[in-house]
């Protein structure tokens, strides 16, 4: 794929979120002017220099028309603390703003919209969550907006150490051959490896179709040069 390099706008859904408000600082930081989708009352978790606009996410009408024409638009907007009890939230909340935002994103004229979606692996007990986020990759690819889906498994940092106690298993579980392939699949990436992913994706916008990026990429990304 082929890439053309530009910063210049970005909209973003799920900007006062634990990664929402790492990348919005991070982007400011860069020169970009941001402008997030919150609720009413929630413009205040946001960090200082980001612009905000009041609309519903699950709604694209009333923030369609908010959203600068030739933007990116970065969705991570979703349920906090994924886990296999919020099987329908993942379905009112996960898959219906990432519909809203892909129909809206359509409507504005975006120029590429950045999704975090979640690792494509075989594992039962967060099927219905893999679901859901595969089928915001699909609605987001009918858009023809030219897309980055950014595919981790387990973000750590601060609030979000607990897989770190089952590292040393899935360590060992690499190293056998009959599970390695799966123990793979589902390494951990952290905090900072995300927010580096995210800000690479929004410096490389793809010319054309949609770009992957899957846990191997996110691991390495505090290697590459910024």
């Amino acid at each position: 794929i082929s890439f053309v390099i530009s910063m210049n706008e970005i909209f973003i859904t799920g900007g006062t979120g634990y990664m929402g408000k790492r990348l919005i600082s991070e982007l400011l930081k860069k020169g970009c002017k941001i402008t997030a989708l919150v609720r009413s009352g929630s413009e205040k978790k946001l960090p200082a220099g980001c612009a905000y606009v009041i609309g519903n996410a699950f709604h694209e009408n009333t923030f369609a028309d908010k959203i600068p024409s030739g933007a990116t638009f970065i969705q991570l907007l979703g349920v906090a603390h994924p886990g296999p009890s919020k099987k329908e939230q993942f379905k009112s909340i996960d898959l219906a703003s990432a519909i809203a935002s892909a129909k809206a994103a359509k409507l504005a004229g975006v120029k590429h919209f950045i999704y975090v979606s979640v690792a494509q692996t075989p594992v039962s007990i967060m099927q219905a969550y893999q679901q859901c986020r595969a089928e915001g990759e699909a609605a987001i690819l009918k858009t023809n907006i030219p897309a980055t889906f950014i595919r981790p498994w387990y973000v750590i940092g601060p609030g979000h150490y607990w897989p770190l106690l089952f590292a040393p298993v899935f360590k060992i579980l690499e190293w056998i051959p009959s599970t390695s392939k799966k123990a793979k699949a589902l390494r951990l990436v952290t905090i900072k490896q995300m927010i580096r992913t995210l800000v690479n994706a929004a410096e490389n916008i793809p010319a054309a179709g949609v770009n992957f990026i899957e846990i191997e990429n996110i691991r390495k990304s505090l290697q590459q040069k910024n």
